[in-house]
């Protein structure tokens, strides 16, 4: 690959992935972890961190916004879009839950445990990277859950241009929506990190807060890079590329998506327009996770315990990339990255998400309790 501004977002977009993989490792910071931390034993200090993250990525990003350094006005996914896909932000959001518990962690944490030995999560990602590359590349979607579009609200029919919870409100109530808006961000962000430094322990805890901060931050930097200062830049640079480079719009990190695209570059590995923000993420992550886990001493191979657990894991993997697909984000691409945006979609998922690996893990506790 020529070097250009493509290449040097690319690039940038690997290291900052190497150090979040790495951050990511050290600080436990895991998604699914917090919900199982809450269900199991009552301790809500990931659920804290998780949250802490979203405050951080939404306050930064509401702070770049009204400064005009960065511009939202189309991403990928589409968060703010006024089409509310609310099913299948439920129904999606529902089965990644699943899935994630099933699988034993979300898509991030599968690529750090693919980084520190773990062949399991090899064979989840595996599963995931087929199952996400159905559901965006075939008509596998179309044909299996193409009805669900049925159920879309046309916001912008009911004069709401944005599915923003300022322009929801604006367009509901009156007002001015960039400054409700902002408003709401800010307010938001700062109950939550309220909510979590409440706790004593929680502000004991190093890690659970770097790992918090530091989550949010990444999220931010992705953003940066992709809608900031150079975006229009490299914008006009695919534009007139000799091949259209891959996802060249404004995004940050999700893990569901880049599955998919991942596997569709390995289909064709010398078409190196298909390399994008996901791409490079995926393989930032289990870098950093691996160069940890050899630094402090953590690389373990670890594999199935039985063809049950094998069958488990690998259902986990499908449901995730189905239900990802769905929700368009995981646990992050929603639950951090999608929610910085204040997009009720967002919002539906992350809770949708949580509920769905909450269950999964009481139905869990009664099989065992049951046997």
């Amino acid at each position: 690959m020529d070097l250009n501004i493509h290449t040097e977002t690319l690039a940038a977009v690997l290291g900052l992935s190497i150090a979040l993989g790495a951050l990511t490792s050290r600080t436990n910071f895991c998604t699914m972890g917090a919900v199982s931390d809450w269900i199991n034993i009552g301790d809500l200090g990931r659920m804290r961190s998780w949250m802490l993250a979203i405050a951080t990525a939404m306050a930064g990003l509401v702070g770049m916004e009204s400064a005009g350094i960065i511009d939202l006005a189309t991403t990928y996914p589409p968060y703010r879009s006024p089409q509310l896909a609310w099913l299948r932000y439920l129904v999606g959001g529902l089965l990644f839950g699943v899935g994630m518990t099933l699988a034993s962690g979300c898509g991030n944490k599968t690529l750090v445990r693919i980084g520190g030995g773990n062949l399991k999560s090899v064979f989840v990602l595996a599963v995931g990277a087929l199952f996400a590359y159905l559901m965006i590349f075939t008509e596998f979607y179309a044909l299996a859950f193409g009805w669900m579009g049925s159920f879309t609200l046309s916001l912008d029919a009911r004069g709401i241009d944005s599915q923003a919870l300022g322009s929801v409100v604006a367009g509901t109530v009156g007002g001015d929506a960039a400054t409700l808006n902002r408003a709401l961000a800010w307010l938001i962000a700062g109950a939550l990190a309220v909510w979590a430094f409440a706790n004593a322990e929680f502000r004991r805890d190093r890690d659970n807060i770097a790992g918090g901060i530091g989550f949010g931050l990444a999220v931010l930097a992705g953003w940066w890079l992709t809608a900031g200062p150079r975006a229009a830049e490299w914008k006009e640079w695919a534009e007139f590329a000799d091949v259209l480079p891959s996802r060249v719009e404004a995004q940050s990190y999700t893990f569901v998506g880049p599955m998919a695209d991942s596997a569709r570059y390995l289909l064709d590995p010398t078409n190196t327009a298909l390399l994008n923000f996901g791409v490079m993420a995926l393989v930032g992550v289990i870098v950093g996770a691996f160069l940890y886990a050899i630094v402090a001493g953590k690389f373990r191979i670890e594999w199935f315990r039985s063809s049950a657990d094998l069958v488990r894991h690998g259902i986990g993997g499908a449901l995730m990339a189905i239900g990802g697909v769905l929700a368009s984000g995981c646990s992050v691409g929603q639950g951090i990255t999608g929610v910085s945006t204040l997009a009720l979609g967002s919002a539906i998922a992350l809770l949708a998400i949580i509920i769905g690996s909450a269950l999964t893990m009481k139905a869990s506790m009664w099989w065992l309790m049951r046997e």
